[in-house]
């Protein structure tokens, strides 16, 4: 098998995939990427954990089909230290080695054979179908993947519950500290099968293959989905991507949402989190604590380390609605909610001290809407 590849084109492809190959696995064929030429000359690359597989097809010159096993990392390696040029692979199937020839180089890699590469999944028995734009599935990520659990005693909230059907999407994320429900209206575009007949679909899609896919579709790209009963497949005309949800219950979210905060205050979303970051620094770094104080239009922030003897605070600037009030939140978890935002001012629904506060932004597009949750600290005093 020889084919010939631009050597930045295939890097550039290549670490689109990258993300999914396992190091320490416990095959060692997991550690490579599969290569196969088809008898029209297209390459295709793939790389699985057993839990996710992805594909890309690469654009390359070559008059052979064939495949093979190329341990990931060397290849990689090489690759990021080559200026662009073509590049000459050949590959010889009766003893695995892989020659990569440049301008002014020969290589040589021990390649394994492919048939020991595990297959992918394949959608035989699809339950739905549909499609999805790219910039709805990249906003939910983005906006979610924070607030995903790395607690696996909760397998459920290990990752991001899709809800679909033929009005929209919902998805959540929760690790039981705060929470972000992101809708956005108008999911289903026309042929899709099953969303459009009245059934909703839910299930829930790990971290992993979530914190791929952003470097994988453009906002511009349509996915065409296929849902099974054990795995979730999306692809456009170049990329493929395969993984397995989790078969868990998620917690309902619905419950936890107050229906009923009658205190609302309004800030800069720059003010804020500038003023957090300062803050936080003189906050006890297991809890980082602060403390919002609440009085006509006045927010004030203060933290303390007693253990330090640090402590700081900042009065701003808000519009609030409501009696006085102290609550405290955790300052890391506010800037990373902070973080995702695009709004100019946020929006915070309270109610007493001690239940969990709604976050806003002001200013959403008809068709989305973006709820965050954060429940808050107990407020210790220091013993004088």
């Amino acid at each position: 098998m020889k084919f010939i590849v631009s050597a930045h084109t295939l890097l550039k492809h290549l670490q689109l995939i990258y993300g999914v190959v396992g190091t320490n696995a416990s095959l060692p064929v997991l550690e490579d990427f599969y290569l196969q030429i088809s008898k029209d000359g297209r390459l295709t690359a793939a790389a699985t954990d057993l839990e996710t597989s992805l594909k890309i097809q690469i654009p390359v010159e070559a008059n052979q089909s064939g495949e093979i096993c190329i341990p990931a990392k060397v290849l990689v390696d090489i690759l990021k230290n080559l200026p662009d040029q073509p590049l000459t692979f050949h590959v010889h199937p009766d003893n695995g080695v892989v020659e990569i020839i440049s301008d002014n180089g020969r290589y040589k890699i021990m390649g394994e054979k492919a048939e020991n590469f595990p297959r992918e999944p394949r959608p035989d028995a699809v339950e739905q179908s549909f499609s999805i734009s790219g910039e709805t599935l990249l906003t939910a990520v983005q906006k979610g993947l924070f607030a995903i659990s790395t607690n696996d005693m909760r397998p459920a909230m290990t990752g991001m519950l899709f809800e679909l059907d033929a009005h929209g999407a919902t998805f959540v994320a929760t690790d039981s500290h705060r929470l972000v429900k992101y809708v956005k209206k108008g999911l289903v575009s026309e042929g899709s099968s099953g969303l459009a007949e009245g059934k909703p679909v839910s299930f829930i899609v790990p971290k992993k293959p979530l914190n791929l896919l952003k470097g994988l579709f453009e906002e511009e790209s349509v996915l065409q989905a296929s849902l099974s009963k054990s795995h979730l497949f999306l692809q456009t005309d170049a990329i493929e991507i395969a993984c397995r949800l989790i078969d868990a219950r998620f917690p309902d979210y619905r419950v936890v949402i107050p229906v009923d905060s009658p205190y609302h205050l309004v800030i800069s979303r720059s003010d804020l989190q500038q003023a957090l970051r300062r803050i936080s620094v003189f906050a006890n770094k297991a809890t980082y604590q602060v403390i919002f104080t609440l009085q006509g239009s006045t927010l004030e922030l203060s933290a303390q380390d007693i253990d330090y003897s640090f402590e700081g605070s900042e009065r701003l600037n808000c519009q609030y609605e409501g009696e006085d009030m102290r609550i405290s939140f955790n300052a890391r978890f506010l800037l990373e909610m902070l973080a995702v935002i695009d709004a100019d001012e946020v929006r915070f629904d309270l109610s007493t001290p001690s239940r969990a506060a709604i976050l806003r932004p002001m200013a959403q597009s008809e068709d989305e809407d973006l709820l965050m949750l954060i429940m808050p600290l107990m407020i210790t005093e220091p013993v004088a």
